[in-house]
């Protein structure tokens, strides 16, 4: 059958694997791609065996160049609906039109670790989104932290070499918890307030899907009427903001190195679509780029919400996960500068260098400037460049014109008038004399720590605490670890105070910065139960035992997409009291705690082989150590007692039957953990 030829490049349009034979790469069947080409059966391989050779030589080129930051990534398509209301502060249309929806590809990652590494390490997360515009690409490329370790990008290299596995040994990888990393945040304070998001239990989300987002840099909205605003970028995710625990995370990373992208991917197959609100922080934008006090352009630096509140303007619903993860999560090629007409880019020194920084990468990653004729990358609006040849270039250029302006072809293609659809750099002034120089307003490192700090709750502080001490105290070098402690002590004397003490290191004297308000918004925890959108909770049943509350469970929490999983000592169909039957999801050897926000203890599992099993013990302590709910059907109670789970505590809840527990249960896992159990157990 004859295929559509494409009306601009005279070539079919490019699709891949179609037809249902095998052939070679130019299209001849293949008859056998089980044995090679010999001469005779027991024969040397012949070298005209184009098929061998060819094949091979497509697996030997399969791989390209990994990422060097943000190597280990999922992608997700969606859209983006916008509500309309951004108008007033932009003429870009994606954001500006009422129920506009544009088509995305968001791509999650961590920074560190190579392609191989695990998802659940303490590490910053990348929140990259490719907006396809009817005006164009416009990238948002951001982190789950709203700030960055350094003001320039010309330390960039230096910062994540640091961070990197040591060059000796290659080790630790995908961990910061070594001495370079800590050299360079003690030697460079203005690091300091975004260690402290990292060791945070930001550091460690419990998904992808309850992280927080942020463009990180301050951008210039222009709207309609030629006025400007400049703007901060942040993703609210619609199931509020949850983190791991340490030792949930460091679990994790050995039961499911996959982690986030499976939850991601499983969300998705369980239609429990991810959402994110797009917000924006609108401030005037003044000669000084400041506001209350704030340089906008030092990325070091947040606003507090609650002196610059976030307007949400779009939802962004995540729905179909990649058909391929090379062509698309691995060609996806993201760019600081592809940007729309109504957003543009500021003088934040940092931003300015990844202007260059982003095109540059992509050159080498992708073999040449030609890469936005990816499909994952290609506009969806029509483009013409002029650009010729260049390595993979994919369309066949027709006419004889490239340059403008021209006689030959009418002088097309026209520019675009201002007042189209054209971008138009925003005039604004420049001046000053050329040098290295270090703005005044730059040199505050410690306030917004301590602005993180104090805006933690205690079990929050305590994590925090935690998380440095163990960082530090992988670090070989006393000279490093000191240098850290005499940066926490321009934060907070607690704070030093307690990480000093773990360390066995005297605390080290530090000026605090005075009248520091806090940001209540800065903290994870929830003040009421949030939706539960795709949580899984994991029901322990027995043979023999009562099986109904399965599908109770599922049924009561089928509107919120929660998973419900069948735990069983064993494979296959599981048989209840009543002749019912249940297949099992897991087994106590192929799960463990990190799997589940929550446990459920069927009736007559007390008693049974399951009560007897080692993991069973090991899977409810974890739980309950990890603040998790807990739920004891029946006599489940006993079996709770047996393990050591004090049934008193907060988040344990024993209930006679289903209905008793799914509200409670459903609220619990709305407020993502028992908090004040949590506080048992922090330091």
């Amino acid at each position: 059958m004859a295929r559509d030829r494409n009306p601009v490049n005279h070539v079919p349009e490019l699709h891949a694997q179609e037809g249902d034979r095998l052939t070679t790469a130019q299209g001849a069947g293949v008859d056998d791609t089980d044995h090679s080409l010999t001469a005779g059966p027991r024969g040397p391989v012949l070298l005209e065996d184009h098929h061998l050779r060819e094949k091979i030589t497509h697996f030997d080129h399969e791989r390209i160049p990994e990422r060097v930051v943000h190597a280990r990534g999922a992608g997700v398509h969606g859209a983006f609906r916008a509500y309309g209301n951004a108008a007033s502060v932009t003429k870009a249309a994606f954001l500006a039109t009422p129920d506009e929806e544009t088509e995305v590809f968001v791509r999650f990652s961590t920074v560190l670790g190579s392609r191989g590494s695990a998802d659940t390490v303490r590490d910053v997360r990348g929140f990259a989104t490719k907006f396809h515009t009817s005006e164009g690409t416009f990238d948002l490329v951001g982190n789950n932290f709203p700030v960055f370790f350094i003001q320039d990008a010309v330390k960039f290299p230096d910062i994540i070499h640091a961070g990197k596995p040591e060059p000796d040994r290659e080790i630790p990888q995908a961990q910061t918890a070594h001495d370079t990393f800590w050299d360079f945040i003690g030697s460079h304070t203005e690091s300091t307030h975004m260690a402290m998001w990292a060791m945070s239990d930001r550091g460690i989300p419990r998904s992808y899907r309850t992280m927080e987002g942020f463009g990180v840099h301050t951008f210039r909205m222009e709207a309609a009427d030629g006025t400007t605003s400049l703007v901060k970028f942040h993703w609210k995710p619609a199931l509020g903001i949850h983190s791991q625990v340490w030792e949930e995370a460091q679990i994790t990373q050995g039961a499911d190195p996959d982690f986030h992208r499976r939850d991601l991917y499983d969300s998705i197959a369980a239609g429990a679509f991810p959402q994110w609100e797009l917000g924006l922080q609108i401030m005037p934008d003044t000669v000084d780029e400041t506001f209350e006090g704030i340089d906008l352009l030092d990325p070091t630096k947040i606003v507090p919400e609650e002196i610059c509140p976030v307007q949400a303007v779009g939802l962004l619903t995540l729905t179909e996960a990649p058909e391929n993860f090379f062509a698309e999560t691995e060609q996806v090629a993201f760019h600081v500068d592809h940007v729309v007409p109504g957003i543009q880019v500021t003088n934040d020194p940092l931003m300015q260098g990844r202007l260059f920084s982003y095109l540059d990468t992509q050159l080498t990653r992708l073999g040449g400037p030609n890469f936005a004729q990816l499909p994952v990358n290609r506009p969806r609006t029509a483009v013409n460049d002029m650009f010729r040849d260049g390595m993979h270039q994919q369309a066949v250029h027709s006419g004889i014109v490239a340059y403008k302006p021209n006689q030959i072809d009418d002088d097309l293609p026209r520019t675009s008038p201002e007042g189209e659809d054209a971008f138009v750099t925003i005039p604004t002034p420049v001046s000053g004399e050329k040098g290295r120089h270090h703005p005044v307003s730059f040199t505050d490192h410690f306030s917004q720590a301590r602005l993180f700090w104090l805006s933690l709750t205690p079990v929050e502080q305590a994590h925090e605490v935690e998380a440095f001490t163990f960082e530090l105290g992988k670090c070989l070098r006393q000279e490093v670890k000191e240098g850290v402690l005499a940066s926490l002590a321009c934060v907070d004397t607690d704070l030093v105070a307690r990480v000093a003490a773990g360390l066995g290191l005297p605390v080290p004297d530090g000026e605090v910065p005075d009248g520091v308000v806090p940001s209540p918004a800065l903290s994870q925890i929830p003040a009421e139960p949030g939706r539960v959108d795709g949580r899984v909770v994991g029901v322990l049943v027995a043979d023999g035992g009562d099986l109904s509350p399965v599908a109770d469970l599922r049924t009561a929490y089928a509107d919120e997409h929660v998973v419900v999983r069948v735990i069983a000592t064993h494979g296959g169909e599981v048989s209840g009291s009543s002749g019912e039957t249940e297949s099992a999801d897991r087994t106590l050897l192929t799960t463990r705690s990190v799997e589940y926000d929550a446990v459920v203890i069927a009736t007559g599992v007390a008693g049974s082989v399951v009560a007897a099993e080692p993991r069973t013990a090991v899977l409810l302590q974890e739980a309950f150590r990890h603040g998790k709910p807990v739920v004891a059907l029946g006599d489940g109670v006993d079996l709770l007692t047996s393990t050591g789970v004090d049934t008193s505590a907060p988040g344990v809840l024993a209930c006679e039957s289903v209905r008793d527990c799914v509200q409670p249960l459903r609220d619990a896992l709305g407020m993502h953990r028992s908090w004040e159990r949590l506080s048992m157990f922090a330091g």
